[in-house]
């Protein structure tokens, strides 16, 4: 797997800064997938919950997520993974066009398209 880089804190100021090559370990990592999130925390961590939304109506009601992992991070790593998140979805929106997160907005307009 190839690792990208993205600008650094003191790169986007327009200075030079040298990068470091950190080793990373990947022998046991597990992928989800995640389609729902809910971000709390204390004045010292970020807590970022991830689970799965399957929208399932019940006669009781709608369906829980299941939140199945949980990220805690200082706000200095949450910092650094917000610039990396915006870098990332620049970058998709530059090649592939805007992502419309509002629901509503995306099934009008595919609506219209077809």
């Amino acid at each position: 797997m190839t690792e990208e880089r993205t600008p650094t804190e003191g790169a986007d100021r327009g200075q030079q800064q040298q990068q470091v090559q950190i080793p990373v370990d990947m022998s046991n990592l597990e992928a989800i997938y995640a389609n729902f999130f809910r971000v709390t925390g204390t004045p010292e961590e970020l807590v970022l919950d991830f689970g799965l939304n399957t929208q399932q109506m019940t006669p009781t009601g709608p369906e829980p997520v299941k939140v199945s992992h949980r990220l805690v991070l200082s706000f200095y790593t949450a910092k650094r993974l917000l610039g990396a998140l915006q870098w990332a979805v620049n970058r998709y929106e530059n090649n592939f066009g805007v992502l419309e997160t509002d629901f509503q907005k995306r099934v009008r307009g595919g609506a219209l398209r077809q």
